[in-house]
């Protein structure tokens, strides 16, 4: 649990007694590849740290399709956070694409330490602040914006990510078939 709490930490410092309130609440979970954490349809009741793995939040087009919408990796806090807000059912589900243990905590008791704990409550608006505005504002912005192609080569400079992924997720990241995929590594390599 160090890892989560100091995670938890660089965004803002628990004081001892959120972080044992935290704690309390938490509960380490292993999911193997291809096994869901969220579920589409269901409404969330879970947020999630995690401590290795990887997951990746999709949802399915009107083909049946599985298009990806971002990736989580080792120290970051996946949640369908939508339909948490909401209480009602939501559109994504979160899958496990390597084995993962994760630390999950149930949302409805995390929002209840919300309102208790001054320094929680900080750390949620600064991670919500980096990570669902600032940092999702350019993705959205490249997806209107950039061709394919851009974005696949911006995703090649993050190897950490990039070397972990199928090609069948990464063409669906980037909205583009399979066949599309190829032939965009192809031109690159040339």
């Amino acid at each position: 649990m160090q890892d989560f709490i100091e995670q938890i930490n660089l965004y803002y410092p628990l004081s001892a007694e959120a972080t044992d309130a935290l704690l309390e609440i938490c509960k380490e979970d292993y999911f193997k590849k291809n096994e869901l954490l969220q579920k589409s349809g269901e409404t969330a009741r879970y947020y999630y740290f995690i401590k290795s793995g990887l997951v990746g939040y999709y949802m399915i087009d009107e083909d049946g399709e599985q298009v990806y919408k971002l990736f989580f990796a080792e120290k970051s806090f996946p949640a369908a956070t939508v339909s948490i807000i909401k209480n009602e059912p939501g559109d994504f589900s979160i899958v496990a694409l390597e084995d993962c243990t994760v630390i999950k905590y149930p949302a409805k008791e995390y929002r209840d330490l919300l309102t208790r704990h001054h320094d929680l409550a900080m750390f949620h608006i600064r991670y919500l602040e980096k990570n669902w505005v600032v940092n999702k504002e350019p993705l959205e912005i490249s997806l209107k914006h950039e061709t394919a192609k851009q974005r696949y080569l911006k995703l090649l400079k993050e190897p950490d990510l990039y070397n972990r992924l199928k090609q069948h997720h990464i063409a669906s990241y980037l909205g583009v078939t399979p066949t599309q995929l190829s032939r965009i590594r192809k031109e690159i390599k040339d």
